[in-house]
């Protein structure tokens, strides 16, 4: 039985998850589970596992799936558990580094502004654009991450080239910068050799036996495999060997490459004879008869280290460099035994493959299914093949597809040797040894016992530098009875005489270069700039490839990588093409939060609607605006039908329910959105003629926004309930308190600045949505002398106005609502660029605007409020989100100014204070600035956030956060909660694209 967890927006890196499945794997009642992201590469192998449930073909790729397989009921909880406390120990080893950590290329590069290399290790679907993006930031590439198309490899390192930059991979898994060891790497003696390799596991073994020689490295730069081919052309390899040729701390270049296409051999190979210092070349695959002209050619890795080693110390270069292996004394294996070998490094897996086929005269070779050697019995296996590795871990980091094929290969009855690599450094299993032996002495026991001969015969690839220790790893597998030689090659010479065989090598002598010199240009500056000083590493990916940077002595920026746009290809395609447009983007954003920030809002008057929207003065329809994108009365959720009724009955165009549902029905009712008329209204934000609206203008230019009068708590129109009560209330609001208010206002020189009250009241705890109870006193300590100095209003009539705007917490809310709009219509007029300028929603759809493109709307479904609910009520009782309320958030108060208000968010069921400031600097990531007009004490005295940018939430998947009230779904029942609801991705989605094609960008 299939069971499945979604965990939404919940980014893990696929190393981490790989081996957290496997800890899964192990629990009892599990027979099979997978836990990784929701990608459509791992879906389908979910698919090819039979995992792939209903649940998880709806995740995204920045959701975390778990499937389990099991006849368990309960097996959830326990797999939660598992995986629980394994992301707990990660976040806590996290909270122990070093290492500052962003979420976004921005923050990273802020953090670390002298940053110089990006070191990838994200999937390779994404790999492309985001080593772009770091290419764009002037920053060096190392990229372990792989699977990127060669086009893309092409078209990237031409770009490197072209910035004067190097990218280092895709595939790269080995590089050593200043000393200092990146990713997968071994902890080598500093030194005079400059290696360049076009293989990780080749520089591993070259380096680590110049370390044990007693040389030395400065440079491994690693290019990836594919660099030498001849799509690529070796772009990579030729920058690292003119810069190795500059660097005056290199004095022996080695270079080391799996096979080459020929014309590219031919190409780097004139690059080695026209620089100046001695060279050693290895093209693994060739067995080279003699040296040329200045290039030490090499038949294997451990003689390239030697050589290497040879003309940093300025001593002979030796005709041969075959020497006595460790033993000597066992007996040859009979005739029908074979050499099998179990790999986790596939370059010391082709070279084992080259030796024995040489030396066996083998020709029937195979590579299908991991194999680089199948012939005649022979087989050498690399398990970090992708057959090996979909879904899994590599082998250098897990043992279990290693210890399964020695059981396999042991047992078969023909398999006379086992070579085995174990290879240490960072990245590395912490004791591949501990791990792998237990198998290993279960099967020379079962051996012994059968009276069979078998060998294990290993080589360790490590220094004693290294964290798992070189000489305690060899001494503890040779006390096991494991045979253990100090290079891969000398491994396989040792199989191979178990077997009666002696490896050859060809007596080298030095032939005269008779080819052409090249002119080689010089190295940008970037490049000089990277080999001459310690590597300053944003770390995109794998946080555990910060360890080796910081400990030794380099500094590292750990950027939390989660899929771009969600893992949208459209929406990562668009926000691409529009870096190319920043600049003025920017410059366009800015012009809008500059109209932002200088408004000037003053409330002046409270006026009848029908006196100032003329849509609400036409004798020729009945007409109510509704809050949120346009609707129609068909679709309108409960609150809003409520609403309309109540409207109805006020304007006396029915007296009873039936005859206002038959009337709104019949469509003789106009329905428009408040945004269309410069208005705003809360919750169903139904407003009809006759209802006073608050009149705020923007004093620079003279715009105004409208909102209706907030009616209090309890049952109100608002929240669609529309009995009698409620009817009485909206009557004295139109004849009483409006007309008070408006009287009051007049008798003032300009009305209530409001810009002053907002910055007075946000010091005092309000964030403007849920919480205005500091500025409605304020806004009653402006209005009570106003108030009370009218001398045609009655005693009676000054005091109920006044209690009533003091019972009344929330009273300030409409104001800020009709503000937020005077301050979005200033901005949106005449003007571009990528600012949202509305977010509103009416109970089916959420809709935004942008300013580039002003009226038209971009709508997608409306989520559900999660909150807290009076008592009686559940979620079961909640409308989907409704008001043009979140107009708030848009000019960055509300949800956005959290950390303001802290106490507001147990009121919405969000926790306490750190809740507060985790939400305000979450929202940070998606606007541009801070308004310096609203100051927030406990935010360090920054501003409240401003500028909403699509681009940003459509990058990072955060949508802006939104406090509310919750309405019953039931007309007539009113408020039955309140909470927080997220935007919905889909309207910033559509409005980005629109944006993109109003730019000229295709995005088909």
């Amino acid at each position: 039985m299939l069971f499945t967890e979604i965990l939404k927006n919940n980014y893990q890196d696929s190393i981490n998850l790989m081996l957290l499945t496997d800890k899964v794997n192990a629990l009892d009642d599990v027979v099979m589970s997978q836990v990784m992201m929701g990608t459509d590469a791992n879906k389908d192998i979910l698919a090819n596992t039979g995992l792939l449930t209903d649940e998880a073909k709806e995740a995204s790729p920045n959701d975390l799936m778990i499937v389990v397989n099991s006849e368990r009921s309960d097996i959830l909880e326990i797999v939660l558990e598992e995986v629980t406390n394994f992301l707990d120990d990660l976040s806590v080893k996290s909270k122990d580094s070093k290492t500052t950590v962003s979420t976004s290329w921005n923050e990273a590069v802020e953090h670390l502004p002298d940053a110089n290399l990006a070191v990838f290790s994200i999937p390779g679907e994404y790999g492309a654009p985001e080593i772009e993006t770091a290419l764009r930031h002037n920053l060096h590439v190392f990229s372990f991450t792989d699977n990127i198309p060669i086009e893309d490899e092409v078209r990237l390192k031409k770009l490197a080239h072209d910035k004067g930059l190097l990218m280092m991979g895709p595939d790269c898994g080995t590089g050593i910068i200043s000393s200092i060891p990146i990713a997968f790497t071994n902890v080598v003696k500093p030194g005079n050799i400059g290696i360049v390799g076009a293989s990780g596991t080749g520089i591993q073994e070259v380096t680590t036996i110049i370390d044990r020689l007693g040389g030395g490295v400065v440079h491994a730069i690693g290019t990836g495999g594919r660099d030498l081919s001849s799509e690529v052309g070796a772009i990579t390899v030729k920058d690292a060997i003119i810069a190795l040729e500059n660097h005056k701390e290199t004095d022996v270049l080695c270079v080391i490459s799996k096979p080459p296409a020929k014309e590219v051999r031919d190409d780097v190979f004139r690059v080695l004879q026209s620089v100046k210092k001695p060279v050693v070349a290895i093209f693994l695959g060739e067995n080279p008869e003699s040296h040329v002209g200045k290039v030490y050619l090499a038949h294997t890795l451990e003689e390239t280290a030697k050589i290497a080693v040879d003309l940093a110390k300025d001593n002979v270069i030796k005709e041969n460099y075959l020497d006595d292996l460790k033993h000597h004394d066992l007996a040859s294996l009979s005739e029908d035994k074979v050499v099998k070998g179990l790999y986790s490094g596939g370059t010391l897996a082709s070279e084992a493959a080259m030796m024995i086929k040489e030396t066996l005269d083998l020709t029937s070779a195979t590579k299908s299914e991991g194999y680089v050697l199948r012939a005649e019995g022979y087989e050498i296996i690399d398990l970090g093949d992708d057959v090996y590795t979909q879904g899994k871990p590599h082998p250098m980091i897990d043992p279990e597809t290693r210890i399964q094929k020695i059981h396999e290969f042991a047992q078969d009855k023909n398999t006379g040797v086992i070579l085995l690599d174990f290879v240490l450094g960072y990245g590395a299993h912490d004791d591949m040894a501990s791990a792998l032996l237990p198998a290993i002495s279960e099967e020379l026991e079962k051996a012994k016992a059968d009276h069979r001969n078998l060998h294990f015969v290993a080589t360790v690839v490590g220094t004693n530098q290294d964290p798992q220790g070189y000489e305690d790893t060899v001494k503890r597998l040779e006390e096991a009875g494991v045979l253990i030689e100090d290079s891969n090659a000398k491994a396989v010479r040792l199989a191979l005489q178990l077997k009666g065989y002696d490896f050859k090598e060809t007596v080298k002598d030095l032939k005269p270069y008779a080819g052409d010199y090249l002119e080689l240009p010089q190295p940008s500056e970037a490049v000089m700039a990277l080999i001459t000083t310690k590597p300053r590493v944003i770390n995109i990916g794998l946080q555990s490839f910060n360890k080796s940077v910081q400990d030794y002595g380099g500094v590292s920026e750990q950027f939390n990588w989660r899929p771009r746009a969600s893992g949208n290809k459209k929406m990562i395609k668009i926000l691409s093409a529009l870096e190319d447009m920043a600049d003025e983007i920017d410059e366009e954003n800015n012009k809008v939060i500059t109209k932002m920030k200088e408004a000037q809002p003053f409330l002046i008057d409270v006026q009848p609607a029908k006196t100032v929207i003329p849509e609400l003065n036409d004798d020729n329809h009945k007409t109510l605006l509704h809050a949120g994108p346009p609707i129609t009365w068909d679709v309108m959720t409960g609150p809003m039908k409520g609403s309309c009724i109540g409207a109805a009955l006020f304007e006396e165009w029915a007296s009873t329910e039936e005859e206002a549902v038959q009337l709104l029905s019949s469509g003789a009712v106009r329905f428009i959105p408040c945004h269309h008329v410069k208005a705003v209204g809360p919750m169903g934000g139904i407003t009809s003629a006759n209802m006073p609206v608050l009149i705020v203008e923007n004093k620079v230019d003279g715009v105004r926004g409208y909102c209706t009068l907030n009616e209090g708590i309890g049952k109100v129109l608002r929240f669609g309930a529309y009995s009698q009560e409620v009817v009485d209330r909206l009557i004295w609001m139109r004849d009483v308190l409006g007309p008070v208010i408006a009287k009051a206002l007049k008798t003032s020189k300009e009305g209530v600045n409001l810009n002053v009250l907002i910055a007075r009241a946000i010091t005092m705890g309000d964030e403007f949505h849920q919480r205005n109870i500091a500025a409605s006193l304020n806004f009653l300590k402006e209005m009570s002398p106003l108030i009370t100095s009218l001398e045609d209003v009655d005693q009676k009539t000054k005091y109920d106005v006044i209690k009533f705007l003091s019972d009344t917490d929330q009273f300030f809310l409409n104001i800020m609502m009709a503000t937020g709009k005077v301050i979005v219509d200033s901005a949106r007029s005449d003007s571009k660029g990528t600012i949202v300028t509305t977010m509103t929603r009416n109970g089916v759809d959420f809709g935004i605007r942008i300013a580039e493109t002003v009226d038209d709307w971009y709508t997608a479904p409306v989520n559900t409020p999660i909150g807290l609910y009076f008592t009686g009520f559940t979620e079961e009782d909640g409308n989907p989100d409704i008001g043009d309320s979140a107009i708030t958030e848009t000019v960055g108060v509300g949800a956005m100014a959290m950390i303001s208000a802290p106490g507001v968010t147990r009121f919405v069921g969000a926790g306490g204070f750190q809740d507060a400031l985790d939400i305000s600097n979450e929202m940070e990531k998606i606007t541009v600035t801070h308004n310096p007009n609203w100051s927030i004490p406990t935010w360090d005295f920054q501003g409240s956030l401003l500028g909403i940018d699509i681009r940003k939430v459509v990058e990072t998947g955060i949508t802006p956060l939104i406090n509310t009230g919750i309405a019953h779904k039931k007309a007539g029942v009113g408020q039955v909660g309140a909470g927080t609801v997220r935007a919905p991705l889909g309207c910033f989605e559509k409005a980005l694209e629109a944006y993109a094609k109003a730019r000229g960008i295709a995005v088909d």
